[in-house]
């Protein structure tokens, strides 16, 4: 395939993949200690699986990305099922980004909207299924969609979020939130402050997204890890300093996670007379979180398109329209996201059906990324590189130090996402976690069928 993706484009795809402004009114509802947290991530998550992601794909010889390096250092089987949570944890994500496009739609009409099931359920299918048509046009076109997405949806509207706040704080407009000692360290006894840690990893999730590329990218040893080092960059800025911004302005008890960021830029405006803006920025929130989805709907699939060819997923799964794109799965996940969209309908409220599904995903990431990191140091013995960059510290010590700070990340926010919010309304504790538990053994259990049935028959 052509070679059409540079370091910006490939900074970009990561960068938007990552960095979401949805992300924003889950983590502002911890107010100032938010900055713990994101430090926390950062050292624990972001960093050793960016580190990680651009090791692999600047070196590895298997440019199918997850299922090509953990299939490497455990097996087919390994390969499979981590590709596998890497594309389930996606499919129960959708809905939840695509709440959030639809939250703006739905607060610039009429507020109330914003918490209308039904409402939220149709934007949600008739944009995820728009734009599954755009990547069925090949990743030309998904890239041009991905690069347009990234400027107009992400960059400008969080600088101007980012912005506004600044200057909230600098006029000594009255603050929601205090920085002081006491108020930006959390008290380590309240177990529902560690909850915090599970809407930060998961808007740290995706620095590997961008490696299924690979055989598109121009000079890939080179552009990995100059795109991971900018995507990083922008990614913590932004969010740290996007999220305090609604913090400020937005009482803790009047976020909502759907439409957290519309009220924020409302607050603004309302208090610096400018509503006239507030359609242009609805408009540009829409294209962000659009864009976000484009980059997430076709890599993951090719990584299980990889897999498929292997023998894991039956023959109609493998094909792939003229413009190679992996038609068939790409058709499959929007089947399967339709029905999971559903889940609205089953929680007391759309904040609750929201914080299910993200840690649902979060969750099931954690197991891909487990195995990730497993997988990175086991290959450090198995050689078989071809040269790229290499995470520093001699043969084995630095990649130890670098997965093992990644794995503990995965470990406590695997831990934590079984503790409810004590903020959000979710219909008792036992019930949340017979649906978290429920949703985990049924999103685990396809990989191992299909490769009973699939893998071995052959």
């Amino acid at each position: 395939m052509n070679k059409v993706l540079g370091i910006f484009s490939l900074a970009m795809i990561t960068a938007v993949s990552v960095d979401s402004i949805r992300n924003l009114p889950a983590t502002a509802l911890f107010g100032s200690s938010l900055i713990f947290f994101f430090v926390l991530g950062a050292l624990f998550f972001l960093l050793p699986s960016a580190l990680v992601s651009a090791e692999l794909a600047s070196s590895r010889k298997n440019h199918a990305g997850v299922y090509g390096w953990v299939k490497d250092a455990f097996g087919q089987q390994a390969g499979f099922l981590a590709v596998w949570f890497q594309w389930i944890e996606n499919v129960i994500w959708y809905p939840t980004i695509l709440s959030f496009v639809a939250g703006t739609i739905g607060y610039l009409i009429s507020p109330s909207l914003a918490s209308n099931k039904i409402f939220l359920i149709s934007i949600i299918l008739c944009s995820f299924w728009g734009v599954t048509l755009i990547n069925l046009m090949g990743i030309k076109s998904s890239a041009w969609f991905s690069n347009f997405c990234a400027v107009g949806g992400l960059i400008l509207p969080m600088a101007l979020i980012i912005a506004l706040g600044a200057v909230w704080i600098f006029s000594g407009d009255p603050l929601q939130i205090h920085f002081t000692k006491t108020s930006m360290l959390p008290h380590m006894k309240d177990s529902h402050m560690w909850v915090a840690l599970t809407g930060i990893i998961l808007s740290f999730c995706g620095m590997e997204i961008a490696t299924v590329h690979a055989t598109n990218v121009k000079n890939p040893q080179r552009s990995y890890p100059r795109a991971m080092l900018i995507a990083t960059l922008i990614i913590v800025t932004t969010l740290v300093l996007g999220a305090l911004s609604i913090a400020i302005v937005l009482p803790e008890n009047k976020i909502s996670l759907v439409a957290g960021i519309m009220q924020a830029f409302h607050a603004f405006f309302f208090a610096y007379h400018m509503h006239w803006v507030l359609p242009i920025v609805a408009l540009m929130l829409v294209t962000g979180g659009m864009g976000s989805v484009n980059n997430w709907i076709i890599a993951p699939t090719r990584g299980l398109l990889f897999a498929a060819k292997d023998g894991n997923l039956p023959k109609h799964m493998q094909r792939e329209n003229l413009a190679g794109a992996p038609s068939t799965l790409l058709f499959y996940q929007a089947i399967i996201v339709s029905f999971i969209t559903m889940i609205f309908l089953l929680m007391p409220s759309v904040n609750a059906s929201y914080w299910l599904l993200t840690a649902l995903a979060a969750q099931l990431y954690m197991f891909m990324y487990l195995l990730m990191f497993t997988s990175a140091i086991r290959l450090r013995y198995c050689g078989n590189t071809s040269g790229g960059f290499k995470i520093p510290g001699g043969q084995t010590f630095g990649m130890w130090i670098v997965a093992g700070a990644g794995i503990i990340g995965s470990l406590t926010t695997l831990a934590v996402g079984f503790i409810p919010p004590s903020n959000i309304r979710i219909g008792g504790e036992l019930h949340y976690e017979m649906l978290l538990i429920a949703g985990l053994l049924l999103m685990s259990l396809p990989p191992f069928l299909f490769y009973r049935f699939c893998y071995k028959s052959r």
